[in-house]
Order: structure tokens, then sequence, then C-alpha cells
């Protein structure tokens, strides 16, 4: 990656910098994340972190364009996200389209939000705190251009390009088909709303990441999302490992979000642990097949099986 490049286009936001630090962070099984940071003459640092797409793999065009207006109008309203610096769909400064945002301090790693005693008061309010994001979010105008669409068309799609791949996939999908919750009015949706992709202090949210699957639909999507089983990292609470419905659906409301009941909840939260095994079995197929050749693409392949327990015990209401 050519740093001088990097420096020259922040100098329109930041004035005259030097890159260093630029090291790669751990994680993300589709885009890149460095960390590094801008340092001015005056020996001043910004902190900051890169999202790319991996030279040589392009994502969907524009859809750093699209991640980025999207933060810029939640940011705008309040919310908890990074400030975003610089953009591009073009992959002239880093070798792919990609953003700079601001870093934001505190934990991403789920087990230990999950597990240490040092964000036991974050995880005393999360629930709470995330449904009156995901609440406010929803109320936001959505910027131009977002892919909207039909989730089961969508998962019936991959499903069948898929094969005789799973016969509890297909129960889960004719189940969903036979019984969607009442329409509602589309609304700007996050699409990945989950540990991973949260940044947490010691008592609260710091801010909400990675927003590459923004788009319009279902307000419920973004709450059901967050309820599969596999974004609860081992730990029992239904909600993210770390609370309740109840809170959820309480801080939703004091958001100022509408009223949704437990049933398009958990509706949702079927279609997103179905989307998320079908997820599974893709990156699984792209290691095997050796289109892509990686340890974190296996690893995650092979939770498919878990994802067809999962979606037994949803549709059974176990």
């Amino acid at each position: 990656m050519d740093t001088s490049q990097l420096a020259a286009a922040l100098r329109s936001s930041l004035g005259p910098v030097t890159i260093e630090g630029l090291s790669r962070l751990s994680g993300g099984a589709s885009r890149e994340t460095w960390a590094f940071d801008a340092v001015s003459g005056d020996g001043a640092r910004t902190e900051l972190v890169l999202r790319r797409d991996p030279p040589g793999r392009p994502g969907d065009p524009g859809s750093m364009s699209r991640e980025a207006a999207a933060i810029a109008v939640a940011r705008e309203a309040g919310l908890a996200v990074p400030e975003v610096l610089l953009s591009t769909d073009e992959p002239g400064l880093w070798g792919s389209a990609g953003l700079v945002m601001r870093r934001v301090p505190g934990e991403t790693i789920a087990r230990r939000i999950l597990r240490e005693d040092a964000y036991g008061g974050a995880r005393a309010v999360l629930a709470d705190q995330l449904g009156a994001f995901a609440a406010r979010l929803h109320a936001l105008r959505p910027p131009p251009g977002l892919p909207a669409g039909d989730p089961l068309a969508g998962l019936r799609g991959t499903l069948s390009a898929a094969g005789d791949a799973s016969q509890v996939f297909e129960l889960a999908l004719s189940t969903l088909e036979a019984s969607p919750p009442p329409p509602r009015k589309p609304v700007l949706v996050h699409g990945d709303l989950r540990l991973g992709n949260l940044i947490v202090g010691a008592d609260a949210l710091r801010a909400v990441i990675d927003w590459e699957l923004v788009h319009t639909g279902n307000p419920a999507e973004d709450l059901g999302w967050l309820c599969v089983k596999a974004w609860r990292f081992g730990a029992p609470a239904p909600v993210g490992g770390f609370g309740s419905y109840e809170q959820l659906l309480a801080g939703y409301a004091a958001g100022g979000g509408a009223a949704i009941d437990m049933t398009a909840v958990r509706w949702w939260e079927t279609l997103g642990t179905l989307r998320w095994g079908l997820g599974c079995l893709g990156m699984a197929r792209r290691h095997l097949s050796g289109a892509v050749r990686s340890v974190e693409l296996a690893a995650i392949g092979r939770r498919a099986c878990e994802q067809e327990w999962d979606l037994l015990k949803l549709i059974s209401g176990s």
C-alpha cells in the first residue's frame, strides 16, 4: 500500500501528514481492516482506521460510497458511529475501494465483552442502548441509492443455487414463506447489527461499525438479526448474549420506534439464522472449491450445521 498516496488523500481533512504504524487488524472475512496514525508536522497524532476490499477481490460496485453516506446520515443525527474522513469506490489510493474513519476507543472482541468483568456495566445496558439506536436509525431518511428487495426471494435464489444442500434450510425457508409478518414501510436498516460490529466501552456502547450491508427494509430485521444465536458467542442471554428480548423492545420503544411484537422479531431471528447458515455454506464452498483458500472461510463454513440445529429449535418453538 502506498502510504504517500494515502497521506496526500488525507491532506484536505487533516492537513499535511505522514502515515505511521500501518498494520492489519485481525478478523473480517469479506473486508480488510487496517489501523494507522496520521502524524502532522508538530507531532500531533490522529488515530485512524482503513476498511477496504481485498485487492483482487472487488466488492459490490458503489458499496463504499453507500456505506459512507449511511454513516454520515447516522452521525449527523447524533448516533454512535465513527467519523468518515475519506471514501472511494476506486482502487487508486490503496489498491481497492475503501474508506478511512477516525478510530473509536473500545473493545470489539465479542468474547471479551461478554465475559470480562471490565464490561459488566456495558452488558447491563447494551440491549436497551441498541434498541434505542435501532429506533433512531430507522427514523432517518435513507440516503439515495441504497439496495432494497425481497429477503425471502433472495434466500430462495441462494438456496436454489446451492442445490440439494440442506433439507433443514429448505424446511426453514418454506416455514418462513408460509407465515410472513405484515409488511412495514421500508426504513434505513444497518443489516449487520451485532457483536463484532460494535465498539463497546466499560459502561456503554461507543460506536456501531461495519455498515457494508446497509439497505432499506423492515425495521424488525435489525432486531431479529441481533438475536440470532450465532451472535451470542456461547452466552445464554437471547439478545447478543447480553440482554433480554424485553430490554431490546423497551429500548426500541424508548428511542421512539414503532411497536414491534415478538412474533415479528422471532420471524426475523429465524430468517437471520437461515441467512447466516447459507452464508456459512457459501464460505465453505469458496474455500473447498479453491476459489479462495482461507482458514477463516473454512472455520466459518463448518458452522453451517450449527445453524441447522438452531433452525430446528426455532421452527419447533423450543
